[in-house]
């Protein structure tokens, strides 16, 4: 018990690091995705190709490619960041084509009237779509965004290849010291296993508190 009591601190700085990567690069994705989302359904075709094109890059190539890119590729050209923001960085801007995806699904759901009432009413397309779509379609994809948001958690663990210490490379290190890796990796599942119900917890209690009456 000692022997895993002198590495407590070291499991809770891992768990530390993961919930702050997963929060700031949803948030950083969630911000980015609505842009790319207008961007997608906006009646300017530049914009348009641009939007998709940035979805089908990003989803066709692979976290652990941007995080070796970002982090090895862009000191090569002079932009330099600390570690652990260019992997937020990399993992927002990978998972903001995901979050793209689930919003425009959102998007699509909404009644076309709604956005020509809007027009109608002397609304143009940016104030159509905060005022108006956007609202209705979040309310239906609560539950399908949670669902992103876990992925981006589990996809966290990739940052450890670059030499990020969140959970992942947490329990490796601490597997070196005491080489148990059983019970070191299944304590480090059910740490993302807790995780990612809260996640799915939040979503659900969200989902109810804004879902459309019936």
């Amino acid at each position: 018990m000692t022997r895993w009591g002198d590495h407590l601190g070291e499991f809770a700085e891992g768990a530390l690091s993961t919930v702050l990567l997963t929060v700031f690069s949803a948030a950083g994705a969630v911000v980015l995705a609505v842009v790319i989302t207008a961007f997608r359904i906006c009646p300017v075709r530049p914009l348009r190709a641009f939007g998709t094109g940035y979805v089908e890059l990003f989803q066709n190539i692979p976290l652990a490619v941007w995080l070796v890119l970002f982090v090895f590729g862009l000191p090569t050209v002079g932009i330099r960041f600390e570690l652990f923001t260019t992997a937020i960085l990399a993992t927002a801007l990978y998972m903001a084509s995901y979050y793209a995806e689930t919003l425009r699904a959102g998007v699509n759901g909404v009644e076309r009237g709604q956005a020509e009432a809007a027009r109608a009413l002397g609304l143009g397309f940016g104030q159509s779509l905060s005022a108006v779509v956007l609202p209705q379609a979040l309310r239906t994809i609560i539950q399908p965004l949670g669902n992103v948001t876990i992925q981006l958690l589990m996809n966290t663990a990739l940052a450890a290849a670059v030499g990020v210490v969140e959970l992942t490379e947490a329990t490796n290190r601490v597997n070196l010291a005491l080489a148990e890796p059983l019970p070191l990796y299944i304590g480090a599942g059910v740490c993302y296993a807790v995780l990612a119900l809260v996640i799915s917890t939040g979503a659900g209690v969200l989902d109810r508190k804004l879902a459309i009456p019936r």
